[in-house]
């Protein structure tokens, strides 16, 4: 499914099909703003910066990120979003902010979705890292692919009446993958409700796509996928395993079956990844 043909469907279904119920939330304004100011050649570090400012919260989060210990080296704390934004510098502080406005576009409350936040930022570290491992893909977009790969699951939990449920049952059910349980009940699945969300939020075409098909790895190499979002669908399910064994969990479905096709298509060895996991763990145990 090439790019276009995903966007082609995610509009069909939302027209006529199962994603014409599903609620999704408006884009912040601030995430517009800062996508806008982030999109040249040249950012504007001028709006980046009123943008911080705008927030209180969110000014408080990159003084606190600039004055830890991975960045505090001279002794000196920062005490201005600018000193901030100095020391961790621009892309960092961007995808900071991201995290933030997304979080807070898109409350979750719900004990089917303990940490997910928390996790998702996780995961869009080990994607930002493994990133830069890798020759062609930008850390920021695979740090976006991150956080927003998983992001249909809340929206789905608010606009389907019992995906909590789909949920549990997906993640216990080792007979068919977890997007199978989520079609069976409801004819539609997380990756393609956070596709639906990456498009109505003006997000980049590959991110969109990427997201769509983050689990489909049977369609992995496919030619008629763009190259770009085959790696970070690649590179997503390496982060996951990472993340995963940060965390101490077994290595799940996905990660058993297509991470040879994963790593094939990356050119990375089992060498590799056990020195990014060494790598990312102090990165991981501060996030």
């Amino acid at each position: 499914m090439s790019t276009l043909t995903i966007r082609q469907e995610i509009d069909k279904a939302r027209q006529t099909g199962p994603l014409k119920q599903i609620v999704i939330p408006p884009c912040p304004e601030l995430l517009a703003r800062l996508q806008q100011a982030m999109s040249s050649s040249q950012p504007d570090l001028t709006e980046v910066a009123r943008i911080a400012a705008s927030d209180v919260a969110m000014s408080a989060t990159l003084l606190r990120l600039a004055n830890s210990p991975i960045h505090l080296s001279d002794g000196m704390p920062c005490n201005t979003v600018g000193q901030a934004m100095t020391r961790i510098g621009l892309n960092e502080t961007s995808q900071v902010m991201t995290g933030f406005l997304l979080r807070n576009a898109i409350p979750v409350n719900n004990p089917h979705l303990t940490r997910f936040w928390e996790r998702s930022t996780k995961r869009a570290i080990a994607m930002a890292f493994v990133a830069r491992q890798l020759p062609g893909l930008s850390p920021d977009l695979a740090h976006t692919f991150g956080l927003f790969c998983h992001v249909g699951m809340p929206v789905l939990l608010q606009s389907l009446r019992g995906y909590g449920s789909t949920m549990v049952e997906a993640a216990a059910r080792i007979d068919r993958p977890y997007i199978a349980t989520e079609n069976a009940n409801h004819r539609t699945d997380h990756a393609v409700a956070g596709a639906l969300l990456a498009r109505a939020w003006n997000m980049a075409p590959e991110l969109m796509a990427a997201i769509r098909l983050h689990h489909d790895y049977a369609s992995l190499g496919s030619s008629d996928i763009e190259p770009e979002v085959h790696t970070l669908v690649a590179a997503g399910l390496i982060a996951e395993h990472l993340m995963r064994q940060h965390e101490g969990l077994n290595d799940d479905t996905d990660w058993a079956t297509h991470h040879g096709a994963a790593m094939d298509w990356l050119h990375v060895t089992p060498a590799d990844i056990e020195q990014w996991d060494d790598q990312l763990r102090p990165v991981l145990d501060y996030a």
